[in-house]
C-alpha cells in the first residue's frame, strides 16, 4: 500500500504564505501524477493543482497565479507553495497520487488524510 502524509498546514493571516508538503512512502514502482485537492465545509472536493512525473503542471483558475506546485521525484514528495492567501482558501487540503505498485496491475489513486489550512482576516 502507498501512504501519503501531508504536512505544513496551519493558520495563516490573509496575504501570508504557506507551504504544504506531501511525502509518499510504501512499496512503489512509480508515481505518475501527484496533486493537491481541497475541500471546504459543505463543499465537494476540488482540484487545486497537479503535476506529472515529467514536470508538466496544471492549475485551477481560482489560484490566479498565487499557488505553485513542485515535485522532488527522488523523494516522492510534492509541494504546494501558497502565496497571497485569502479566507476563501480555508479548507482541508488533500494530497493525491497515482502510483503503480506492481507491473501486473494498472495505476491506482491514493489519498492522504488531509491537512487543515485556515486563513484568517
Amino acid at each position: 500500500q502507498v501512504q501519503l502524509v501531508e504536512s505544513g498546514g496551519g493558520l495563516v493571516q490573509a496575504g501570508g504564505s504557506l507551504r504544504l508538503s506531501c511525502a509518499a512512502s510504501g512499496i512503489i514502482f512509480s508515481i505518475d501524477t501527484m496533486g493537491w485537492y481541497r475541500q471546504a465545509p459543505g463543499k465537494q472536493r476540488e482540484l487545486v493543482a497537479r503535476s506529472t512525473s515529467g514536470g508538466s503542471t496544471s492549475y485551477s483558475d481560482f489560484v490566479k497565479g498565487r499557488f505553485t506546485i513542485s515535485r522532488d521525484n527522488a523523494k516522492n514528495t510534492v509541494y504546494l507553495q501558497m502565496n497571497s492567501r485569502k479566507p476563501a482558501d480555508t479548507a482541508v487540503y488533500y494530497c493525491a497520487a497515482r502510483a503503480v505498485v506492481s507491473l501486473a496491475f494498472p495505476g491506482k489513486d491514493y489519498w492522504g488524510q488531509g491537512t487543515q489550512v485556515t486563513v484568517s482576516s
